[in-house]
């Protein structure tokens, strides 16, 4: 009789956050992301793995191919997307319920740098530069040749070089320009905004026609500090946390104990050099129970 082996759930609690990181990264959707993974589940669960050799190699394979039919089928409606777009966030403290392998690539500034790939080069990115995957594996999930693959990789790589050359600041850092630019923007200090400002900072409004952001990137520091103290006069919050997502610090804003919208950031030589705010309420649902840090 031929040995057979099914999916252990201790094997199964071990790859699960590499499934699911492969499938977030590619996507840049926590629900998507959610159901690539409960689908990698139904198939391992369902499938004999006694002729694979790496477990967690067979399952983000899955994963990627999975999620390059999702991400290929998105397309469209992204592209009809109302605004610009940005990634669904991922809570990463240290009480978030979803875990992921954390580094750079899932940051919020590289997904949307990822964005601006198209389906191929994103995976074979993720794959080869973040997993480490041969590009003859990469290939098979692509339908393409190695070398193809290799050269999709690279050109993905190339682009997100290009895009992403800034200095990145350290948490502390970021989480010290975050609180003084909650504290300005509460107290209405436009001088103190300006200030926290690069003069060529833009900021970046996702409401996905479901709240008000703006249609476009909005540059300068004078602009977008009059920006941030009109929104919360508007808005009104009554509670706005520094809280952990994608790996990074972020401020979220709550009013009667629902996101009203979520800032992420990036932050260069002391000062906000972009700010990116997430106001689509079909996005925020991760954030919601989300405290300090």
């Amino acid at each position: 009789m031929e040995a057979t082996r099914a999916l252990s759930d201790a094997d199964w609690r071990a790859h699960r956050p590499a499934v699911f990181g492969a499938a977030y990264r590619i996507l840049g959707s926590v629900a998507e992301a959610e159901d690539v993974t409960q689908d990698v589940w139904l198939r391992a669960a369902e499938a004999d793995l006694a002729e694979v050799r790496d477990l967690r190699a067979w399952l983000v394979t899955v994963a990627a191919r999975t999620s390059y039919n999702v991400l290929k089928s998105a397309r469209v409606r992204r592209e009809a997307y109302l605004g610009p777009w940005l990634p669904e966030p991922l809570p990463t403290g240290p009480d978030a319920a979803a875990q992921v392998l954390v580094d750079e690539s899932v940051g919020t500034a590289m997904l949307v740098l990822m964005e601006r790939l198209a389906p191929a080069e994103r995976v074979a990115f993720v794959l080869h530069d973040v997993f480490d995957f041969p590009f003859a594996r990469v290939a098979d999930v692509l339908g393409a040749t190695p070398a193809a693959a290799r050269k999709l990789a690279s050109r993905a790589r190339a682009r997100v070089r290009a895009d992403g050359g800034r200095p990145h600041a350290s948490r502390a850092e970021t989480e010290r320009v975050l609180r003084a630019f909650k504290a300005a923007a509460e107290a209405g200090d436009m001088a103190g905004l300006v200030a926290l400002l690069h003069p060529d900072a833009v900021y970046v409004g996702d409401g996905g026609g479901k709240a008000t952001a703006a249609r476009r990137p909005v540059r300068g520091a004078e602009t977008i500090a009059l920006l941030a103290v009109r929104s919360v006069r508007i808005a009104r919050p009554d509670a706005v946390r520094l809280v952990e997502v994608n790996g990074q610090p972020a401020l979220a804003v709550y009013r009667d104990g629902v996101p009203v919208w979520l800032d992420t950031v990036d932050v260069a030589d002391g000062r906000l050099t972009a700010i990116r705010r997430l106001a689509n309420p079909d996005k925020l649902g991760p954030v919601a129970a989300l405290g300090h840090i």
